[in-house]
């Protein structure tokens, strides 16, 4: 496909391939045994991250997304790991099988002060110490970024997380 969009994907046969893809780009910033987490508008709480621009390097979306939505100024300082996971259609938002494509990175706050996303989505944003973070409602990346930062594994791939409970999309 040509443009990163949440649209359906046509097929080279010019048949219609029901389905949306997104690439992501998540910052994990923990910091005195504490998380970054952003409160969406759903009431999900979520990693600091979103769309990987057209032409945009994900090294790069990850510290403006982070801007945008908490504040904060960052430095990325080590690539965490890449998380593929597809949501059944019957699970997903819009009603069609989603595929989201999250590459994770380690940051650090460097500067800022945590405010909401102007004219976004992110109405909060704090941070939570990790052993409180298992009572939030939350949005399965956080869980995904944890493992990954907590790990390191050398592939840079964890198992899938269950979404069930407090875990949401």
């Amino acid at each position: 496909m040509s443009q990163e969009t949440d649209r359906t994907a046509v097929a080279n046969a010019g048949e219609s391939k029901r389905g949306t893809f997104r690439l992501a780009a998540y910052a994990v910033c923990i910091e005195d045994g504490r998380v970054l987490l952003a409160l969406a508008a759903s009431n999900c709480w979520t990693l600091p991250g979103g769309r990987v621009e057209h032409a945009e390097d994900p090294f790069d979306a990850v510290i403006r997304e982070l801007a945008e939505e908490t504040g904060c100024d960052a430095v990325v300082e080590r690539l965490l790991g890449v998380d593929s996971r597809v949501i059944p259609a019957a699970e997903a938002h819009a009603g069609v099988e989603h595929q989201n494509l999250g590459i994770f990175y380690q940051v650090r706050v460097t500067g800022g002060q945590l405010r909401p996303e102007p004219n976004g989505d992110t109405i909060e944003s704090v941070w939570t110490p990790i052993p409180e973070v298992i009572r939030l409602r939350r949005s399965s990346l956080v869980d995904v970024g944890l493992a990954l930062a907590q790990t390191l594994p050398a592939t840079g791939h964890v198992p899938p997380v269950p979404v069930v409970g407090l875990i949401q999309h």
